[in-house]
């Protein structure tokens, strides 16, 4: 059924279609990979801003606690509205295509965040900067819920099936380009104005490149052709009238799986990646250089990584590398609010580094495993919708408000470190299942 109807499409096109040319491949990596970074750039200046100054700018009414509390709450609206994301172009790109989809998303994302940086501040107009902010965010976060999954498919429908892993890791390398460039952008920037200066205007400066990086990255997309698997499923005739509710209705359970496998490596994320801004520099009184030195560097290291981790899935098997991602991610977390504290540079930088290392074992493996679950008609749904439903369900969209929330109410990094924990092994449990539930549908299906 669902791994049957995904191996006949592949041997059929295995024994049809052509496949691109070497140089073309190339091309077709660096689109799917030029995408999602600059949706993460986007997203990640964003994140950035809101542990740093937006509670200030546009929750000034506040403590600076609870300021930075409004602002996650700003950020979990972006992860909130990516369900809806998936499902608007997780149907389009099922009945209309990846690659036109994909030119959607990435205008809309850039739009967004080329208005933030024109956002008047809350002494400027008031309520009114707030409510706009989280307009703004909304639609970024519907831009990215429908980015990813025609990023890796794009990825996937265009390369051999026998090295999906490393093919499906390309679009998993953005978020960490776009971290890297966000955490440059963003340092070179503090680096060369005064905190006053950044306060008033240099905060904007990152939100306003995003427009050029846009127009770069639809460039290269528009010399990507349309995937073959889409082609072949549209000459066919085997499009589904309605994508999204053919999923629901015969794929309930494969849309359980991998929307499980989001929870832990989400959660791990927000921890390394957001909250510990917060926790740096609000709890330990760290200068801002010392942790945005840290995600600089791990998100650099994260990138070579994951498409390392990615061909290694090729050769020792998806879930294989998954499941020692999980296992690895629980020390990370139980050594990471004692090196935090001890305030030394260089100790930070390691377990941070480390940290989204282990990340990238099983961010690599990610987009493979839940394109997997769907056959083709429905893949673009299907892996939108688990990709971003399995972030809302775990939690990973208000990670960061839990764990300021635990940590405000408890004055402790205990409870913070049990709920990553928790998340981590609700991966696990869907993984085991997966195992057991795709090796069973084998058996039927040479039955």
């Amino acid at each position: 059924m669902v791994l049957t109807t995904m191996r006949r499409s592949a041997m059929t096109r295995q024994a049809t279609d052509p496949r691109p040319p070497q140089h073309s491949m190339r091309h077709v990596a660096f689109a799917s990979m030029i995408g999602t970074a600059l949706e993460w750039y986007d997203f990640m200046i964003y994140n950035t801003m809101a542990a740093l100054v937006f509670g200030q700018l546009f929750f000034p009414q506040t403590s600076p606690m609870v300021g930075t509390l409004m602002a996650f709450s700003t950020y979990a609206v972006g992860y909130v509205s990516r369900p809806l994301g998936g499902v608007i172009f997780g149907q389009l790109g099922d009945r209309l295509g990846r690659r036109t989809v994909l030119t959607l998303t990435l205008v809309l994302m850039g739009a967004c965040t080329g208005l933030i940086a024109l956002l008047p501040t809350y002494r400027a107009i008031g309520l009114a900067s707030p409510l706009v902010l989280v307009m703004l965010r909304l639609f970024q976060g519907i831009a990215l819920g429908g980015e990813w999954a025609g990023a890796v498919l794009l990825g996937v429908e265009h390369g051999q099936q026998e090295r999906r892993g490393l093919h499906a890791s390309w679009a998993q390398m953005g978020p960490g380009a776009g971290t890297v460039a966000s955490s440059a952008v963003i340092a070179i920037v503090a680096a060369c104005v005064s905190s006053e200066q950044f306060m008033s205007w240099g905060w904007r400066l990152p939100f306003a490149l995003s427009g050029i990086l846009a127009g770069v990255g639809l460039w290269i997309r528009h010399g990507v052709g349309e995937t073959p698997e889409f082609e072949k499923l549209q000459s066919s005739g085997k499009k589904v009238a309605s994508p999204v509710l053919h999923l629901f209705r015969h794929h309930a359970k494969s849309l359980l799986l991998a929307s499980m496998s989001r929870i832990g490596p989400d959660v791990l994320y927000a921890l390394l990646v957001v909250f510990s801004l917060t926790y740096a520099t609000q709890v330990l009184g760290l200068s801002r250089s010392v942790i945005l030195s840290a995600l600089l560097v791990g998100a650099a290291l994260s990138v070579p990584a994951t498409a390392g981790f990615g061909a290694l899935a090729d050769k020792v098997g998806v879930r294989a590398v998954y499941m020692t991602g999980l296992v690895a991610s629980v020390p990370v977390i139980c050594l990471f609010f004692p090196i935090m504290n001890t305030g030394h540079t260089a100790a930070i930088i390691l377990i941070v580094t480390g940290g989204l290392i282990v990340h990238a074992s099983m961010y690599a493996v990610q987009g493979a495993f839940i394109t997997a679950c769907f056959p083709a008609e429905i893949r673009y749904s299907g892996s939108s919708i688990s990709y971003t439903f399995g972030s809302l369900a775990g939690g990973g969209a208000f990670a960061p408000l839990i764990m300021t929330v635990l940590y405000r109410t408890t004055s402790s990094s205990f409870t913070i470190a049990l709920y990553a924990i928790a998340a981590t092994g609700v991966t696990l449990l869907g993984l085991a299942i997966a195992g057991q539930y795709f090796a069973q549908e084998k058996h039927n299906n040479a039955h």
